[in-house]
């Protein structure tokens, strides 16, 4: 173990890119030179005191990052990591996500969207040397899958003893190292304020990846708890959660080249990942699930009129696929018009190299990456079969059918030895998942969902295709489509797991239940379970195999980026990240230049009155006006809307604090340019940008347009 951390430590002592890497805060007094070279004032330690300022201020939403910045449990967070709340609580007649919401006292707050939840970091333990302690070389790869998916679920548990507490084993290094994360859950989040989308949505699809940027894309929600302190169910009775710790906002904000460093939760990156995979991610995998997106999105609203309870049932769906359609598009062509392929291609030519030229190198490397050259390929050989059949679970009936008779079955067994997802531990939010469902569910763009994938599906060469599923929808060598929407109009007919009663009713019935029950998805469900499962274990053994030999794979890669002083950090998995950098503008092509921030002045030239650029009308007269207040800056002659940085970010860091030299808010960091989109497989420091909204911007909306005077005077802002 001591080897292996000299191993990961000796490449981080020699950056070639101060700005690039998303580092593990104990890997930080490794960097220290470099955070305070860069303008960091605190002392680097202190981002190691995962309970003390600022990293005790530091949440997860479970996909988004999020910071408390009051006393009182505010939170804020991104516009569009808030969305399925606002969208939850809108209705055909009070649209929230059109006109905005802002709670003027505690008791007009709204429940957030069921399972929605504030996770607090306190604890982060190696636990390597135990993981490790349970596989061997001799192991198949199902027998690895289910011994360390065991220790996972013996540590989680013992973890858990306090149900105050949600914990996760994370893997590292494609399983070279483990850590256990404890974190605080909070459960009743509520919905404070939120601008209208024509502010925190400002630009929309079009203006997605896009520099310059006018968006205000953010949020806050409050985290309440029982009147012992402890979190707990939504009651009214609750109060709300006093941190230790919270953020101040710096209403002066930064400048060009200042310092700023964002603590957040990135979800995934894969920049260590073979060459091969690199191919086949952007020349199979990620063409077929834009293309997918694309078409769901347009079935939605081809079966929804704008403005319709259906249509916003499913806003947050759409918000979602179509941010991936054009972040899976904008990489695709990343890809083809840069050198990523070339460059990881020399990468693996040379590391091989490397490895084949020592006699040693070679004993203890060799073999391990050979096996998964052959595992990559085998992985490789029924993705996009599998691919469609993924998007199928897309569909709210079939999905939610299937996930009931699991439970079921799950139920039987001892709770150490069911599947994750159907313990004892996840049932509120499962009960949870069944209720939010009645906000995004229509039945009529479900079963133009279900049809669609169906069709796609029915495309596919017989052989690739699964024999349940053909016999259950009568599907031949061709399909019938007429025959085909007429037997989905029954079953979404017949079938009662629209009705949330129903559902709830379900999570408690036995398997003979189910076996006699005539709902028609339900006797779907049952029909495909043996396929499901028997998918389910060939996956397992392929993710058992592959871990035997990904570690080492890693080794390898590690120990050869150490023999080039180049560094060394693991890739993004939603664990606590630091990231830091400077504000700074780019040149996305030759004769241009982007300047880092924007300004009031660019709405309005953007504005058209129509969606997404129609900016409110009182807001338009302030910018004509000139209304700038006490946030006006004087280097751009107005004030800033967003800014640009050099920071390392992925999806996951979406509502991250952006934090000066001294951890004070200045904004919010919400997306990257076009140009870094494919910085989740490779890095390229001159394109890399992330992108914030300003702080001052922020609260120049609150206090001229909403009126959330309240909030302003709630949080600490630096003037």
């Amino acid at each position: 173990m001591k080897k292996l951390l000299t191993l990961l430590a000796a490449g981080m002592t020699s950056l070639v890119v101060a700005d690039e890497g998303m580092w593990q805060p104990h890997q930080l007094p490794i960097i220290a030179g470099k955070l305070k070279e860069a303008g960091l004032e605190l002392d680097p330690k202190d981002l190691q005191d995962l309970t003390g300022f600022p990293m005790g201020a530091i949440v997860s939403l479970g996909g988004c990052t999020a910071s408390f910045v009051s006393d009182k449990g505010l939170v804020v967070t991104n516009h569009h990591c808030a969305y399925g709340s606002i969208q939850y609580n809108s209705k055909e007649g009070n649209n929230l996500l059109e006109k905005g919401f802002l709670a003027k006292s505690f008791d007009k707050e709204l429940p957030a969207a069921p399972g929605s939840r504030v996770y607090v970091t306190e604890n982060i333990t190696n636990v390597t040397d135990k993981m490790k302690s349970v596989v061997n070389d001799k192991m198949g790869g199902e027998e690895r899958f289910k011994a360390l998916d065991k220790m996972t679920k013996t540590l989680v548990a013992e973890c858990e003893s306090n149900k105050d507490y949600r914990c996760s084993v994370v893997n590292f290094h494609g399983g070279l190292e483990y850590y256990l994360f404890k974190q605080l859950t909070i459960r009743d989040v509520r919905l404070v304020h939120a601008p209208a989308s024509s502010i925190g949505k400002y630009g929309g699809d079009i203006d997605n990846w896009q520099w310059p940027r006018h968006t205000g894309d953010y949020a806050f929600y409050r985290a309440y708890v029982g009147k012992d302190g402890k979190p707990a169910d939504f009651n009214k009775d609750n109060v709300p959660f006093e941190p230790k710790h919270h953020l101040k906002v710096n209403a002066k904000g930064v400048a060009d080249k200042d310092y700023i460093m964002v603590l957040g939760y990135p979800g995934r990156t894969n920049r260590y990942r073979t060459a091969t995979e690199v191919q086949n991610e952007f020349t199979v995998n990620y063409p077929l699930t834009k293309a997918l997106m694309g078409e769901l999105i347009q079935v939605i609203k081809d079966n929804s009129a704008e403005g319709s309870d259906d249509r916003i049932k499913y806003e947050s769906s759409l918000a979602g696929l179509a941010n991936y359609e054009k972040n899976r598009g904008s990489m695709i062509e990343s890809y083809h018009k840069g050198t990523t392929q070339q460059r990881k291609d020399a990468r693996e030519k040379a590391m091989r190299g490397w490895v084949k030229k020592s006699k040693s190198n070679n004993k203890k490397y060799g073999k391990a990456i050979s096996q998964l050259d052959k595992l990559i390929d085998k992985a490789q050989k029924d993705a996009k079969r599998d691919t469609i059949l993924n998007f199928m679970g897309f569909t709210r009936m079939m999905s939610t059918a299937n996930r009931l008779h699991r439970l079921a079955i799950e139920k039987q067994k001892a709770d150490i030895d069911r599947e994750r997802g159907y313990q004892e531990r996840d049932m509120k939010r499962f009960e949870q998942g069944m209720r939010a469902m009645d906000r995004r569910y229509a039945p009529k763009v479900d079963k133009a969902l279900l049809q669609h994938m169906l069709t796609r599906y029915a495309e596919l060469p017989k052989e690739q295709r699964r024999k349940d599923l053909d016999k259950f929808f009568g599907i031949g060598k061709k399909l019938d489509a007429k025959k085909l929407s007429k037997r989905l109009d029954a079953m979404y007919a017949k079938s009662k797991l629209g009705d949330e009663n129903t559902r709830l009713d379900w999570m408690n019935k036995s398997v003979e239940d189910f076996n006699k029950s005539d709902d028609p998805f339900i006797k779907l469900a049952i029909a495909t379970y043996d396929a499901r499962m028997k998918a389910e274990k060939e996956s397992k053994q392929l993710s058992g195999d592959i871990n035997a030999v990904r570690p080492k794979y890693m080794e390898a890669m590690i120990a050869f980026y150490n023999s080039k002083n180049k560094p060394v950090y693991a890739d993004a998995n939603s664990t606590l990240r630091v990231t830091y950098g400077n504000v700074k503008g780019y040149s996305p092509k030759d004769g241009l230049y982007a300047v880092p921030f924007t300004r009031l002045e660019g709405i309005t030239q953007k504005d058209t009155g129509e969606k997404p650029f129609d900016s409110p009308k009182k807001q338009l007269e302030l910018i004509e006006g000139k209304q700038y207040g006490n946030y006006y800056m004087k280097d751009i002659d107005s004030v800033p809307v967003n800014f640009l940085g050099t920071l390392d970010i992925t999806g996951g860091n979406s509502g991250s604090p952006t934090l000066n030299g001294k951890a004070e808010l200045v904004g919010l960091v919400f997306d990257g340019v076009y140009e870094s989109i494919i910085g989740d497989w490779d890095y390229e420091p001159a394109l890399n940008r992330s992108i914030h909204v300003d702080a001052r911007y922020m609260l120049w909306v609150m206090e001229n347009i909403d009126g959330a005077d309240n909030l302003i005077k709630e949080m600490d802002v630096i003037r």
